[in-house]
């Protein structure tokens, strides 16, 4: 069973804090996103030299703003220091973040997607690149030595994204999908795709937030409060409507220390490999549970 924990820090010393943390707590994984904060893949490398061992994980950095190239360039880097600790997570963000905030065009975002893995995946192997798309093009390779292949992962929540990522990524990253939705619509349909082409079965990394506590009810509201905006983007609003629930509350992983073990321990029943807790309230109680799992 492979656990990691997620951070979201403000300060690069605080990255490093929260890396270190989560390594000397024991958890195979520490992750981190790409919001309006810090540059993950910066504070990673910097958080790398300061804890061996741990595997780091972008969960995700948005692939519109940056050329696949450059990206390659930067998770390569990250590789190259960490001594081949890296995994990319990467994903398309949402239109209203695009195009709303950045100006930038959100067009027929499956065939980006497709161009932009046709791109970086040869990169991050340390091929050369030679594919020329109707959006995205790249003809040219990266010198940057004793960097070892990064694996990525996708965001990948719809039918079609899955398809694209099971056929030319390592796997997916989810967020706001419960286990229903992961046993029957991402894995299989991402292990289809994998297998139609040939390659090994994906990783299915599953965050959640998580709270141990004897007042579900109380824990439960504040997961609603803190995660409300997820429950209207879209992606994830098409997930939490496969589960048949309300909203962000009623997939957090909620309840007593016997609830959330069997709780995760449902996650990969369902076929996941990897999950990664997001302790939103009651932190000490909630780590000391998820270790027991370890």
């Amino acid at each position: 069973m492979k656990l990691g924990m997620f951070a979201q820090p403000a300060t690069v010393d605080a990255a490093i804090g929260d890396v270190k943390a989560i390594a000397d707590a024991g958890f195979a994984s520490a992750w981190m996103p790409q919001i309006f904060g810090l540059d993950t893949l910066t504070a990673l490398a910097i958080a790398s030299r300061e804890v061996p061992g741990i595997e780091l994980g972008t969960a995700v950095v948005p692939t519109f703003p940056r050329h696949p190239m450059m990206l390659a360039a930067q998770a390569r880097t990250v590789q190259q220091v960490s001594g081949g600790r890296l995994t990319l997570g990467i994903g398309l963000s949402h239109q209203m973040v695009i195009e709303g905030m950045l100006g930038m065009e959100w067009d027929k975002p499956v065939r980006h997607l497709r161009e932009y893995l046709e791109i970086l995946q040869p990169l991050l192997r340390g091929e050369a690149a030679d594919f020329t798309g109707e959006t995205l093009s790249g003809h040219l390779a990266l010198e940057i030595p004793d960097s070892t292949p990064v694996p990525t992962l996708v965001a990948a929540l719809g039918t079609q994204m899955l398809n694209v990522t099971g056929r030319l990524a390592e796997g997916t990253v989810t967020w706001m999908t419960g286990p229903g939705t992961i046993g029957n619509h991402i894995v299989p349909t991402i292990r289809a795709a994998a297998a139609e082409a040939g390659r090994p079965e994906p990783r299915v990394v599953c965050p959640l937030p998580v709270c141990v506590t004897d007042d579900e009810a109380t824990a439960r509201a504040k997961a609603g409060e803190q995660f409300q905006i997820y429950g209207f983007l879209p992606s994830y609003r098409a997930m939490l409507d496969r589960e048949g629930v309300a909203g962000p509350a009623d997939v957090a992983i909620v309840g007593t220390a016997a609830t959330v073990r069997a709780a995760v321990e449902n996650i990969f029943e369902q076929g996941a490999t990897e999950f990664v807790a997001i302790p939103y309230s009651n932190r000490d109680a909630t780590i000391e549970v998820l270790q027991g799992l370890l």
